[in-house]
């Protein structure tokens, strides 16, 4: 794809293209296929852009810093060859737009899943007398993801210890990771509402739950009740940053 080609993607979207200029470029859409896929990307990414920086603030403050990455891009060059002349701010986009493609799609068109965020240590349970079997067959199964395992064995342990917070709160990752969302999600809202230690990693593995049911939603409500002065504070303004 080259620079001639964004600039005539750019005419035709706004409509600055002579008659003659739309009809070949018609013409060219019909014929090309290479070039009707290029223009259906660059449209495609247009049209985000029109979604995503609705907002006139916005997306002023982004044309703006477009306009200043290609400033620097193309005055870098300039220098190197002695040749080119900085363009204006529609040509810079066009211009620019197969270097900024790859990083602004990246940034903004992957959504964020639940594997981005999960990120538990290996576990070391407390193991307790008679429970000491089960329990080392918990650990085991978990830190080597074998949930169904796990929840097997946690489901065990909390028939005779239905208080104990530790086994719940990995007995709702388990269930998570096996999308059983019904039985983990209960788990992590009796949590988050109690006082243990595992309170607010509750509300943080419940956020991320609805993310891993894509319910993106309840997943932004719940990230916003997470308290600033915790672990996972600056995670789940990660994942909010990326969901609105």
């Amino acid at each position: 794809m080259n620079n001639q080609d964004h600039i005539l993607f750019e005419g035709y979207i706004s409509k600055t293209l002579s008659l003659e200029e739309r009809a070949t470029f018609e013409n060219r859409l019909q014929n090309d296929q290479e070039f009707k896929k290029e223009f259906a990307t660059y449209k495609d990414l247009n049209n985000f852009l029109e979604y995503k920086f609705g907002n006139e603030e916005q997306s002023k403050a982004f044309k703006n810093n477009l306009y200043k990455v290609s400033e620097d891009y193309f005055n870098k060059e300039a220098t190197e060859t002695k040749t080119i002349k900085f363009l204006p701010w529609k040509y810079t986009v066009a211009a620019s737009f197969v270097a900024l493609l790859g990083l602004f799609v990246f940034n903004n068109f992957s959504n964020p899943t639940y594997s981005d965020f999960s990120n538990y240590d290996t576990i070391s349970l407390t193991i307790r007398g008679e429970q000491e079997s089960t329990v080392k067959n918990a650990e085991i199964a978990f830190n080597t993801a074998n949930y169904a395992e796990a929840d097997k064995a946690f489901k065990e342990l909390l028939e005779t210890d239905n208080t104990n917070t530790e086994f719940q709160f990995y007995r709702a990752i388990a269930n998570i990771e096996l999308d059983n969302f019904e039985v983990a999600d209960l788990l992590l809202k009796n949590l988050s509402k109690g006082t243990s230690a595992y309170k607010n990693k509750a509300t943080w593995y419940l956020a991320l739950s609805k993310l891993k049911q894509k319910e993106n939603k309840a997943c932004i409500n719940i990230l916003k009740t997470i308290p600033e002065d915790v672990e996972d504070f600056k995670q789940a303004q990660k994942l909010l940053k990326k969901l609105q």
